[in-house]
C-alpha cells in the first residue's frame, strides 16, 4: 500500500457526549496539473514579478500591510496585531450539531473535500458506529472545523469504509442564480422531443467512472512540450476535430438520428428482456471501409 500524505490536520470528530480521535487528508491534487509559465523569450529567464505601488514603484516585503478597500482608492489599514485580534485558534474539534438528509445540499455549496480517518486503533470502533449511522439514515452532518485561523462549515459524508469531509461555501459566497436565467421562458417543451430526449439520456445512462474521462487539452500539452523537447516537428490537429458541431436545423430530427445511433441500450428491470435493436436493418459498412478510414487517418 502506498504511504499516506502527512495529515492536514488532526482532532476529534464529536457527536454529542461521544469524542473520537481523527486525522484529516486532503483528498484532491493540485500539483498533477500542467502549468505553463511566462518566459522572457531572449534570455530564457522565467519572469518574475516586484510589488510595485503607483507613484512610488517596487517596495519592501516589510513596508506592506493588510488593507479593506472601501471606496475608490480608499482603504482601512490593518496591522497584522490587528488581526491577530480575531484570529481564530485551530480548534481540535469537528462537532456534528445537525444532520440533513443527503441530498438537501445544493450541490455548488460544496468546496473542497478532505479524507477523514480514524487515529489509531483506539478509535475505530466509534468512528465505524458514526459511519454506520449516517450510511443506513442517508444522512450527512454538519458541523464547523477551525483550521490557520478561519472557521469552515463542513459536511461529514459517509463513503465507502470511510468518512469524507466536505468544505462548504457560506450562503453569500455564491451569486444568485435568477438573473442568469431570467430570460428564459415558461413555456414547456415539445413533448415529443422531450421523449426522445429522455430516450437518449436513458440509452446513455451508465455508472460514473471518473477514469474514463480524460483532461484532453492536459494530454495534448504534454505531449506537445515532449515533441518540442525532442525536436520534433508540430502536427496540426486534423479538419475533423477541428471543426465544431454543425448548425441543427431539425432538431427533432436530429433527436431521432441520434437515439437511433446511441450505442448504450436502455437500462432494463430485472427478467426484462432486451428490446430489439433499431438499426438491425441497417446495411453494414462495405468491407474496405475501415482500409478507408485507416488511409485517412494516415
Amino acid at each position: 500500500m502506498a504511504p499516506r500524505a502527512r495529515a492536514y490536520w488532526k482532532g476529534y470528530l464529536r457527536l454529542s457526549l461521544v469524542s473520537i480521535g481523527v486525522e484529516l487528508y486532503a483528498a484532491s491534487v493540485s500539483g498533477d496539473k500542467t502549468a505553463l509559465h511566462q518566459i522572457h523569450k531572449p534570455s530564457g529567464k522565467r519572469v518574475r514579478y516586484e510589488k510595485v505601488a503607483p507613484g512610488v514603484g517596487p517596495v519592501d516585503a516589510s513596508d506592506i500591510v493588510k488593507g479593506f478597500e472601501i471606496g475608490d482608492d480608499a482603504y482601512v489599514v490593518l496591522e497584522p496585531e490587528d488581526l491577530d485580534e480575531i484570529k481564530l485558534e485551530s480548534g481540535r474539534a469537528i462537532e456534528l450539531v445537525q444532520f440533513v438528509d443527503r441530498d438537501a445540499i445544493d450541490p455548488r455549496y460544496f468546496e473542497k473535500p478532505y479524507y477523514l480517518t480514524p487515529e489509531g486503533d483506539v478509535s475505530t470502533e466509534g468512528y465505524v458506529v458514526i459511519r454506520e449511522a449516517l450510511q443506513s439514515t442517508g444522512r450527512i452532518g454538519l458541523g464547523r472545523l477551525t483550521m490557520r485561523g478561519r472557521e469552515s462549515l463542513v459536511a461529514v459524508v459517509p463513503l465507502g469504509k470511510g468518512l469524507v469531509v466536505e468544505t462548504l461555501r457560506y450562503a453569500n459566497e455564491l451569486r444568485a442564480a435568477e438573473p442568469y436565467f431570467s430570460d428564459i421562458g415558461d413555456a414547456a417543451g415539445d413533448e415529443e422531443m422531450i421523449a426522445l430526449a429522455k430516450e437518449l439520456i436513458e440509452r446513455k445512462t451508465r455508472p460514473f467512472d471518473a477514469a474514463a474521462f480524460k483532461d484532453s487539452y492536459a494530454e495534448a500539452l504534454r505531449a506537445l512540450v515532449e515533441s518540442k523537447r525532442e525536436g520534433h516537428a508540430i502536427v496540426s490537429t486534423g479538419e475533423e476535430e477541428r471543426r465544431g458541431p454543425g448548425k441543427v436545423i431539425d432538431l427533432i430530427e436530429a433527436l431521432k438520428r441520434s437515439v437511433g445511433e446511441a450505442e448504450a441500450p436502455a437500462p432494463r428491470r430485472a427478467g426484462q428482456k432486451p428490446a430489439p435493436a433499431r438499426d438491425a436493418g441497417r446495411a453494414k459498412p462495405a468491407a474496405g471501409g475501415k482500409k478507408t478510414a485507416a488511409k485517412k487517418r494516415a
